[in-house]
């Protein structure tokens, strides 16, 4: 164990490297470590069997963790896209490609059961994928996620009835479903009345007693003793860590418990990656070459369409529908242990399955590099007539304004800006593409609205060519970058404020036309030094014509960056 364990680090950090190297999500280079070590090709991991077992935990702090984000209020609300949304994609997806499955001569039952877990996708890397591009809160985010987990409720349900349809159960079929659904509700409730009156207690004496380590055990208990409370339970442990994560959304402690186990999380995933690299056969790859595209090419165009035309059926523009779509187009890690349970009961034909789990993988595979190229291909979509109503409201509302801020991302900055212009009496519209922050703030402002600032043709319809300052706030540099640019097609001459984390792209911002560029680590660092003059006892009028000099000079005073060990600008 201790081996196999040190061969799938050291593999991973020389992979991993490379790839952040190349640019490429660290998902593809823990996939094709697994692919890389495992029994079909170089053989340097013997079989063990507490392997799946140490992997499956990355799978349990993932839906912990993304349990903190989405907390109890946000799932209440989320609960027509979970049961509707995820219903329809799971029975229309799995009869289709079941459907399919009995062409090609497999077993009705073996073929509907399969069809089933095809149709559901993978948790992990959409879930680590849409989190590292901060698109969990966006429409398709959302829609992917309450799916998500609609699915893993399913998955249980399918593992539940391999036994049951092979013949190797006494229990029917019509007990094991509802047997498992009244197991996740007590589930539920359980832990919901842990978090309401024992959870609170444990951390606010563990808080008091102002140890970091005892923390950081609490948080590490919680996690595995829910999982192996779901696991006796006969439920996903994932399933059970996504709830206990989900009702401590809500608590003071969020953060730290976020923080406490992220380093667990990231570990034991990058194992649960590897471990399913390994199941693959390499040589399936050169015998059966345009079976496996052609089966992972199907696999993503139907589930991708039906997502898509479920999305857009309930009422959401193309853009959201379609990148909804291409979130969950993938098979999901489920559909291996459905796989491998089904071979085990003589459910499945040996021929089946070397190629269909070969062409789960590679749809897995393909996901973080479509997730990545998304935001660019949607830009290029054509506007439909319900967007274009939203533009024409957004447009009639702001017509009589003039000069005017426009703000571009309304997180922290954006809104701390907001404020103080608020109290200053100067009027702003801002444009934000988080939904739910921008429906909170509706509540009080009116002056925000839900949009892609890349998009000329929004900023044409907040008053853009009768602004008299423009501020994108947005965290993300590259975005920024394209925010301005398109700015800059519509009005040559207004003013525009880029914030960005550092001047790494100063230059470019400058020759896209910002008027000025507001490092914030530079500026924050500045601050603080101007502070510690101040405080040293030098005169505030010198301290003042030192910063005024440092800004003049674009910061060149706060350059030589020495990066220590981790390589972090804290």
């Amino acid at each position: 164990m201790f081996a196999n364990l040190l061969i799938i680090l050291a593999s991973s950090l020389v992979v991993i490297a490379l790839f952040q190297r190349l640019r490429l999500p660290p998902v593809l280079g823990y996939l094709c470590v697994g692919l890389m070590i495992g029994p079909t090709a170089f053989n340097w991991v013997n079989e063990n069997e507490d392997l799946p077992d140490l992997a499956e935990l990355g799978v349990v702090f993932l839906l912990f963790s993304l349990g903190l984000e989405f907390s109890l209020s946000k799932m209440i609300a989320l609960r027509k896209v979970v049961f509707r949304l995820g219903g329809l994609q799971v029975m229309i997806t799995g009869a289709i490609l079941g459907a399919l499955l009995m062409w090609m001569g497999m077993p009705p039952t073996a073929a509907l059961l399969l069809g089933a877990g095809l149709a559901l996708s993978s948790t992990a890397i959409v879930s680590k994928e849409l989190g590292s591009l901060g698109e969990i809160f966006s429409s398709h985010g959302q829609n992917a996620i309450a799916v998500l987990l609609f699915q893993d409720v399913v998955a249980v349900l399918l593992l539940t009835l391999v036994p049951v349809f092979a013949g190797s159960s006494d229990q029917a079929w019509y007990w094991a479903l509802p047997m498992t659904l009244i197991k996740t509700v007590v589930l539920f409730i359980g832990l919901l009345a842990a978090s309401r009156w024992l959870l609170p207690r444990l951390f606010h004496e563990v808080a008091a007693a102002r140890s970091a380590e005892l923390f950081v055990l609490l948080a590490l208990v919680i996690v595995l003793l829910t999982a192996w409370l779901t696991h006796l339970m006969g439920l996903s442990p994932a399933l059970g860590a996504f709830l206990a994560g989900m009702l401590l959304g809500e608590s003071h402690y969020r953060h730290q418990i976020e923080a406490d186990i992220r380093p667990f999380r990231d570990i034991f995933l990058g194992v649960f990656f590897v471990s399913i690299g390994m199941l693959i056969d390499v040589q399936l790859f050169v015998s059966h070459t345009l079976m496996i595209l052609g089966l992972t090419l199907g696999l993503l165009l139907i589930k991708g369409c039906v997502v898509a035309l479920l999305v857009k059926w309930r009422g959401s523009d193309i853009e959201t529908a379609w990148r909804s779509g291409l979130a969950l187009a993938q098979g999901g890690e489920f559909c291996f242990a459905l796989m491998a349970q089904m071979q085990q009961n003589d459910m499945m034909p040996a021929e089946f399955s070397g190629p269909l789990l070969a062409a789960t993988f590679c749809s897995m595979l393909l996901t973080p590099l479509l997730l990545r190229a998304a935001p660019r291909i949607a830009l290029s979509l054509h506007r439909k007539p319900n967007e274009e109503a939203k533009l024409e409201e957004i447009s009639a509302l702001n017509a009589d304004l003039t000069h005017h801020v426009v703000i571009c991302g309304y997180g922290r900055v954006g809104q701390s800006i907001g404020r103080v212009l608020r109290n200053e009496g100067q009027p702003y519209i801002a444009l934000d593409s988080d939904p739910v922050r921008v429906q909170e703030a509706a509540v009080a402002e009116t002056c925000v609205h839900y949009g892609d600032s890349r998009r000329g043709e929004l900023l044409v319809a907040v008053g853009l060519e009768r602004a008299r300052l423009m501020v994108i706030a947005v965290d993300q540099t590259d975005i920024a970058l394209l925010i301005l640019k398109e700015a800059r097609r519509f009005n040559p001459l207004v003013p525009i404020l880029v914030r960005t984390r550092d001047d790494s792209m100063l230059t470019e911002l400058k020759a896209a036309g910002a008027t000025e560029v507001v490092p914030e680590l530079l500026e924050s660092s500045l601050m603080l030094a101007s502070h510690a003059l101040i405080m040293l006892g030098l005169p505030a009028d010198q301290v003042q014509s030192r910063v005024d000099q440092a800004r003049r000079n674009r910061y060149r005073l706060l350059h030589g960056f020495y990066p220590g060990s981790d390589g972090e600008e804290d």
